[in-house]
């Protein structure tokens, strides 16, 4: 943990300094994780000429997609952002080839996105890069401590949601 950190003070009868170093600790550590991501996504999306922000919505499809593409407002609540963002980009994607975006067949209002077999096939190209690349970062865990380390993050994703609702409505 970086030394140059002011020290805060602490609240009486509440968490001891030593569990609130540690939280620091890890919320710095988790920004230095979110920082490798970005620049991993970065270099996946150079190869194809787009954004990070528009590979993660290539790869939001390809998780998501099951046969009759997937609505833009379920990939702007995976990827947490508005769905104009979403529109936006997807607009761009379509454009360069990468996606398909038609009407749902339920509500025009709905546009149904799906990719290419253009990027299908650019996918499939990188599956041997990406499961050494996944072997190298999630190598030492096996299936069951993978799975819960995931649930532990999920859970403290749901509670610092949470938090942030809490101090908006505190403000």
């Amino acid at each position: 943990m970086p030394s140059d950190l002011p020290n805060r003070p602490r609240a009486v009868n509440g968490p001891s300094a030593e569990s609130q170093e540690l939280a620091r600790q890890f919320m710095w550590e988790i920004r230095s994780i979110n920082m490798c991501l970005e620049a991993l996504r970065q270099l996946q999306a150079n190869v194809l000429g787009i954004t990070g922000p528009q590979w993660m919505i290539l790869i939001a499809l390809a998780d998501l997609d099951k046969e009759n593409g997937v609505p833009v407002n379920v990939v702007s609540k995976l990827m947490h952002v508005d769905a104009s963002f979403v529109t936006t980009q997807s607009k761009l994607l379509e454009k360069k080839g990468f996606l398909r975006r038609t009407p749902s067949t339920s509500d025009a209002r709905v546009v149904q996105m799906s990719l290419t077999d253009k990027t299908y096939k650019h996918l499939a190209s990188l599956a041997a890069q990406q499961d050494a690349l996944d072997e190298f970062v999630f190598g030492e865990f096996g299936v069951r401590e993978l799975t819960e380390f995931a649930n532990r993050l999920t859970a403290l994703r749901h509670r610092l949601e949470k938090a942030r609702l809490k101090v908006a409505l505190d403000f």
